[in-house]
């Protein structure tokens, strides 16, 4: 009789069994981690009601050179306008295409400048 470790021989079957069930426990885990790891993106956006009008800042930036102008992409009644550069010093906004048109009284840009410019 010697001092040793015994192995116990369990037959082959159980040791499938138990090594399927681990694959489905680390599976499970991991898709658990992933799931609440990965944060989706989120489309959050400032909504206003301004005058009669839903608007909805969907992304706006600040110039650093121009304190006074805003880049932004607004929705005016789920209707999407594309990038306008809003200068509100001179209350215009320059189109994509390059005119400049002045704020509207019920427009984004009253809105971005009254809101935002404080």
């Amino acid at each position: 009789m010697g001092i040793g470790i015994r192995y116990i021989n369990y037959p082959d079957f159980i040791l499938q069994t138990n090594l399927g069930i681990l694959k489905y426990i680390i599976l499970s885990i991991v898709l658990f981690i992933f799931f609440f790891a990965v944060a989706p993106p989120v489309a959050a956006s400032f909504c206003r009601n301004y005058n009669g009008n839903k608007i909805c800042i969907l992304s706006i930036k600040r110039s650093a050179k121009n304190y006074w102008e805003y880049r932004a992409e607004v929705s005016i009644n789920s209707v999407r306008k594309p990038l306008e550069i809003y200068n509100c010093r001179t209350q215009q906004k320059i189109q994509k295409n390059g005119n400049i048109v002045k704020f509207t009284s019920n427009g984004a840009g009253k809105l971005i400048c009254n809101v935002l410019d404080k």
